[in-house]
């Protein structure tokens, strides 16, 4: 008897070409995801922002999202589900997501109303919130450059099938540090007016999946995008599906003009009586060296996804969207703690109960 040769087809590779920038044909998938996810900090003012288009073209409609960090610690925010018809642009409810230049040179532009929460927290029941809450003007115009390679992209086996992926969060996804300048008006900004301009000149993140995605696919996840210098950037992800095993760790870190893998790394955080992260001790490992990152929430909104089964289960997901100042190697830099959570029995899956 003879040892057969290994099946390389078998092997799985990642792929990203530049027409990855641009939309896809959905498959057939009921719940098609194509989604891209923008932010953008100035650490000097202590503000910025993220925006997100999800187009769920196979269920008529996108997600739309819109959140500013303001200096005094209010947040704007506005949801949205506006209808859709094709995939064939980012563009829903206001907000529009442009392609300039593949890899190098994105745009985001918004106008329309948010709302404007001087305490965020009441976010955690957006009835309420929107209903006593003022809805103001708001308007953004905001250029993404790379700073950085590509990180990620679509895995599949080396001789070209897919991955199925039905019940999964994505089956394509890739980050990218970037530089952003512009302007984000919230309220009037005429002679005599109580709005508020926003002269961003800083740093961020921007992401893109597709696929299929259902929000209630992973038990618990901390997303951790954080930038310091356009020469040193991280991203920091520990996720887990519920599947009995260690979560798992990975992400990158920005070092001059490349990226460092993280092939290890943890996120331990300090929670409030609402189960809400408050400050962070986290460690990642590459290749080349080891960080200590610490993180301290600057503004906090926390925001829900619910979804009814087949058999008519309400599953609900929280997830805690918070600007995060933090330190490492003696840098100051700024970013996001994202922290999604199932939540079973009134409370957050991965947050230890209150004794």
């Amino acid at each position: 008897m003879t040892d057969s040769a290994p099946d390389s087809s078998a092997e799985i590779v990642t792929v990203l070409l530049p027409e990855d920038e641009y939309t896809h044909p959905p498959d057939e998938a009921e719940n098609y995801n194509e989604s891209m996810y923008l932010n953008a900090f100035d650490l000097g003012q202590q503000a910025g922002g993220w925006f997100r288009l999800g187009n769920r073209v196979n269920e008529g409609y996108a997600e739309m999202s819109v959140c500013i960090y303001l200096p005094d610690g209010s947040v704007g925010f506005i949801f949205g589900r506006p209808k859709i018809e094709t995939n064939d642009v980012m563009e829903a409810g206001g907000l529009t997501i442009t392609v300039v230049e593949p890899f190098e040179h994105l745009t985001v532009e918004y106008e329309g109303r948010i709302c404007l929460l001087a305490d965020p927290s009441q976010m955690a029941d957006p009835r309420t919130a929107f209903r006593e809450n003022p809805m103001v003007d708001c308007t953004v115009s905001l250029d993404y450059r790379g700073v950085s390679p590509m990180y990620g992209g679509k895995p599949q086996y080396a001789d070209g099938r897919e991955i199925e992926t039905l019940n999964g969060f994505a089956k394509a996804h890739y980050e990218q540090h970037c530089s952003v300048t512009g302007t984000i008006t919230v309220g009037a900004a005429e002679d005599g007016g109580t709005g508020t301009v926003l002269e961003i000149d800083g740093l961020g993140l921007r992401d893109k999946s597709w696929g299929p995605r259902y929000w209630q696919a992973l038990t618990w996840y901390r997303w951790l995008p954080m930038v310091f210098s356009d020469e040193f950037a991280m991203m920091l992800s520990v996720i887990d599906r519920g599947e009995g095993k260690r979560p798992s760790a990975s992400g990158m870190v920005l070092v001059g003009d490349e990226y460092h893998r993280v092939t290890d790394c943890r996120v331990d955080a300090e929670w409030d009586e609402l189960g809400q992260q408050t400050t962070m001790k986290c460690w990642a490992k590459t290749d080349e060296r080891e960080y200590e990152i610490t993180g301290e929430v600057l503004s906090m909104i926390p925001l829900r996804n619910r979804r009814t089964t087949p058999d008519g289960d309400e599953l609900r997901t929280r997830i805690t969207e918070a600007m995060t100042k933090y330190e490492c190697d003696g840098q100051t830099g700024i970013g996001m703690s994202e922290f999604l959570d199932q939540v079973v029995d009134g409370w957050p899956i991965g947050v230890p109960q209150p004794t």
